[in-house]
């Protein structure tokens, strides 16, 4: 199997475990990781083109594990940490991983921000070594392994 059918296939089966326990999720702490992780992937490669954030706002409110937040204020939260980013990608990209790394004390509620990282840097199919990073460092963040994400 070749490694984008292993990523495809990764992600279905994080988004089927997810989905099962999405109720479990809804706190503000969790839509505002989400939606950091979310920007933080979008602008991994130091920048988000229009399309970009476009791609990226219909996954997250298409996405089943987000469906328990109205989907305007997913994009509300989305576009705060991606405006910061465009505006100094290295302040944004500070405050995004700090928001995540308040989920350190509840990490099933970080593996699933993890997870949705996971999920939007392959959902156009090609997970890159930019997205790749910023998602191991989320996961140093909160102190969970990279390595327990094939990463």
């Amino acid at each position: 199997m070749g490694f984008f059918d292993q990523l495809k296939s990764r992600t279905q089966e994080m988004s089927g475990q997810l989905k099962t326990r999405a109720g479990q999720f809804k706190s503000k702490e969790f839509a505002n990781a989400s939606m950091a992780m979310c920007a933080l992937i979008a602008a991994a490669d130091g920048s988000i083109d229009p399309s970009e954030r476009q791609r990226t706002e219909g996954v997250i409110t298409s996405n089943d594990i987000l469906a328990v937040f109205p989907p305007d204020e997913l994009r509300q939260k989305f576009a705060f940490y991606a405006d910061r980013l465009v505006r100094d990608f290295e302040f944004g990209k500070v405050e995004a991983i700090a928001t995540i790394a308040k989920l350190k004390s509840k990490p099933d509620h970080a593996r699933a921000v993890i997870q949705i990282g996971i999920i939007i840097g392959g959902a156009d199919g090609n997970f890159d070594d930019n997205e790749k990073r910023a998602v191991r460092e989320a996961c140093f963040a909160v102190g969970i392994p990279p390595a327990e994400f094939d990463l």
